[in-house]
């Protein structure tokens, strides 16, 4: 029951990086009857274009050894481990190039499935493994009996094919019996592929539903509940709350950095409470004024007040302050279309500095 509530938790689709995460730990979808086709296909090619040849290779080899027993003489040991070499390597030449064709087959299939990679968390020791509960789960849970019912179509596709087959080649194979070995090996070989055909063609449908059904059973296990979701949002983008909390930390000091600035300030714009923009104006430095703070409401009293208090000169433009407000950026210099009204604030801060210096001489 706990399982059922679970699964039926679980209606979200599978997010990429849970995706990824199984794939990297070596959860992928396999569908194991792909290599048996596999299989199926590389004995159908064996008996297509290599088994008349070995039949005929090897009917003149048995008609030899069965018919001149008197050529093969075992009076010594080095004569009857002769006579094994021969025979391994007439058995060889046979099956040889069907067990690599085999081979080749069944690794083809699995590969093309998955990309093959090394996957530390498959070989690291784990008592589901060996636990008898879990073990009696996989053989009698939902996925055992599933594999069950599956072998037993199987067996029964293949010997009703089976059955077939030989009931309709009975005639055949009565006949052969009578004729000379290569030509009876012949009739064998005919029938072989007949039955070959028809049970690849019956694994070719079994192993496609297989394929598909493997990847949506696998697409279904990684389902995720919302909380997991949820909570996969937090790990990848950051916890909504704490994102704001840096966000302000952030603010802060670039806050700070910036109210400390003002008094390195040329002179001040207000709007005379809404907004201030400071700017700092030394040819040596800049070809034209550089905003080392700016603000709004408190924050535009703010640097009014720490302006006023380290004898920076405020000018109260209406237009121009709200103007610049929108278009200038904290450490960046102003651009070009304010040139003309700046200079003629900074002309106002040098003629008052001339008139001073007059005055103290």
């Amino acid at each position: 029951m706990a399982e059922t509530a679970d699964k039926e938790s679980k209606t979200e689709e599978a997010s990429e990086k849970k995706i990824r995460d199984s794939v990297e730990k070596g959860k992928v979808p396999f569908a194991k009857e792909a290599p048996v086709l596999a299989s199926f296909v590389a004995i159908l090619i064996y008996a297509i274009f290599f088994v008349r040849g070995n039949i005929s290779d090897m009917g003149a080899f048995l008609s030899i050894f069965l018919e001149k027993p008197e050529e093969w003489p075992l009076a010594t040991e080095r004569e009857v481990v002769l006579l094994f070499q021969i025979i391994f390597i007439e058995v060889g030449k046979a099956v040889g190039v069907v067990l690599l064709l085999l081979v080749t087959g069944a690794l083809g299939a699995s590969v093309l499935q998955n990309t093959p990679s090394f996957v530390g968390e498959r070989i690291k020791p784990q008592w589901s493994r060996i636990s008898p509960k879990a073990g009696w789960e996989r053989l009698f849970g939902a996925k055992g009996f599933a594999e069950f019912a599956k072998a037993l179509a199987k067996l029964a596709f293949a010997g009703l094919i089976l059955y077939i087959a030989l009931r309709n080649a009975q005639g055949r194979l009565l006949a052969g019996m009578v004729t000379q070995p290569a030509a009876f090996g012949m009739v064998i070989a005919d029938i072989a592929i007949n039955i070959i055909v028809a049970i690849t063609l019956v694994m070719v449908a079994i192993a496609t539903v297989d394929l598909l059904w493997s990847r949506h059973h696998w697409l279904q296990d990684l389902r995720m509940t919302r909380q997991e979701v949820k909570d996969e949002m937090k790990q990848t983008v950051g916890d909504p709350i704490v994102r704001t909390r840096i966000r302000s930390l952030q603010r802060d000091r670039a806050r700070q950095r910036m109210m400390a600035a003002v008094p390195t300030a040329t002179l001040v714009i207000a709007n005379p409470t809404h907004f201030a923009i400071a700017l700092r104006y030394v040819r040596e430095e800049n070809s034209a004024p550089v905003v080392v703070a700016k603000g709004q409401d408190l924050i535009a009293l703010r640097i009014r007040e720490i302006a006023e208090a380290n004898g920076i000169p405020v000018f109260e433009e209406v237009a121009l302050a709200r103007s610049m407000y929108k278009q200038v950026s904290v450490d960046s210099m102003i651009p070009p279309q304010f040139y003309q009204a700046v200079a003629e604030l900074v002309r106002v801060i040098y003629e008052r500095r001339s008139a001073r210096s007059g005055r103290s001489r």
